[in-house]
């Protein structure tokens, strides 16, 4: 679990992924965010392993800058989302498009994320209570 600027809004439910090779984005958060589905481009391609034993259509992707770190140090980068009409638990998932995006190294025994920044290492952490919540 990581809290990312997206576009302009800090998301605090953001499941990272390693196993996912998609960057997911539910059409709910986008509308959430106020973002105009005109910024949305049309795609066709359905994928598997979202819904159990179903196949998932995506509605389209989409193009959003996201931002990991704080003032004096963090690190930019645009990421393609795919935006879905179904419910989800997270607010989005980063699957490893963003893992490659970021260079980013996960350390999943301390619930730790760690990437090059603009001026030293950012390490983003969480806490197992934090992801119990979510």
């Amino acid at each position: 679990m990581v809290n990312p600027i997206i576009d302009t809004k800090r998301l605090t439910k953001v499941l990272m992924d390693g196993g996912s090779s998609l960057n997911i984005m539910y059409a709910e958060m986008l509308d959430a965010m106020g973002i105009d589905r005109s910024c949305i481009r049309s795609t066709g391609a359905p994928f598997y392993g979202i819904i159990p034993r179903k196949q998932a259509m995506t509605l389209r992707q989409i193009d959003l800058p996201i931002t990991f770190g704080n003032l004096t140090n963090y690190r930019m980068e645009t990421l393609t989302f795919e935006v879905v009409r179904f419910h989800g638990t997270y607010h989005a998932i980063l699957g490893r498009p963003c893992y490659m995006k970021f260079m980013a190294v996960p350390n999943y025994a301390y619930l730790e994320l760690k990437m090059l920044g603009s001026c030293r290492v950012i390490t983003i952490d969480t806490s197992f209570q934090h992801a119990y919540e979510c």
